[in-house]
């Protein structure tokens, strides 16, 4: 738990037995941890040079308050986390100046292999400041749904998080339940028909091209620093983003709706094919098959007709329908 301040488990057991007793030896320590006393005395140094221990001079240790010892030890983590943000900025800006004229050749790195793709996708959302945007579409090689542990992390810290999504990404096995995940999270997601590549854009200084995968080749990706042509996928993003649908929560807050669809108050066409198979005794499953849908659209449909309708079950959501040629 205090590995964070610098303070290693092993010591931090020690700490934690010190101050259970107010004054003891590293032999009595010893026994009650059921460790070596040769290690409980090295681990005793540590605690008393980082502040957390004292010792009395009769070979007896006395626990220093938390609140004071560990107080000190997080205002310094803090600083020195100030100071190093300070120097990223700073090298940040020699960085840039020092790449302002070299060629395109030394601002493009070709990433091959499924296992460095994904090894650059996680380091390049790690390394964004304020914001990722990110162009999302189907299939997905490098990263499954779910399995983005960095733009979690992102998210945790603060980051502003953009996501352009195909269509088709909804259809995919896990992702609306991801999809749902990352709303209640604040991410910002928007849906098009289709994106005509992957991206992922940390700031205004990394981007990630994932290349198109032949049938049997192997996995790869383009890794670009500030440039002109880094400069144009922003543009690119932002006016895809400009014209996308925006994906909500529905009101119960476990299903998601394009904006166009909650801000219906009919069904669709495609909502009136739907109703038509199910009322002619056609299964959910059945349903997505001849329509070419997920199981999960299907169902995620049906859900907002029944809110639209305000009935709570399928039987009377067919009646519904049949009264207002719904179907």
């Amino acid at each position: 738990m205090l590995e964070a301040l610098g303070v290693e488990p092993g010591v931090e057991a020690v700490y934690r037995a010190l101050l259970g007793r107010p004054t003891t030896t590293a032999s009595d320590l010893a026994e009650v941890l059921h460790r070596p006393a040769s290690d409980i005395e090295a681990q005793l140094a540590t605690l008393v040079a980082t502040g957390l221990a004292l010792s009395s001079g009769d070979e007896a240790y006395i626990a220093a308050p938390p609140a004071v010892a560990l107080g000190a030890l997080i205002t310094e983590r803090r600083d020195g986390l100030r100071l190093a943000e300070q120097a990223l900025g700073s090298l940040a800006e020699e960085y840039r100046a020092a790449v302002a004229g070299r060629s395109i050749n030394e601002l493009i790195e070709v990433v091959t292999g499924i296992d460095q793709v994904r090894h650059r996708y996680q380091q390049v959302q790690a390394a964004a400041t304020t914001e990722l945007r990110m162009f999302v579409t189907a299939p997905f090689v490098a990263v499954p749904p779910g399995e983005n542990t960095a733009e979690t992390a992102a998210a945790d810290r603060g980051i502003r998080i953009r996501c352009l999504l195909e269509r088709a990404v909804l259809d995919e096995l896990d992702a609306p339940d991801e999809v749902v995940d990352s709303l209640q999270r604040g991410l910002e997601l928007r849906v098009v028909d289709e994106l005509p590549l992957k991206l992922v854009l940390a700031d205004d200084d990394l981007a990630l091209v994932p290349l198109a995968v032949a049938p049997g080749g192997e996995p790869g990706a383009v890794l670009l620093q500030r440039s002109g042509l880094l400069a144009a996928l922003d543009a690119l993003f932002e006016s895809v983003w400009r014209r996308a649908y925006p994906l909500e929560l529905a009101g119960s807050g476990d299903a998601v709706l394009l904006a166009d669809d909650l801000a219906s108050d009919a069904p669709t066409e495609l909502d009136r094919q739907i109703l038509g198979l199910l009322l002619a005794g056609l299964t959910d499953q059945v349903v997505a098959a001849q329509l070419g849908l997920s199981l999960r659209t299907v169902q995620r449909r049906l859900r907002h007709l029944q809110d639209l309708a305000g009935v709570k079950s399928r039987m009377q959501l067919g009646w519904f329908a049949a009264r207002n040629d719904w179907a």
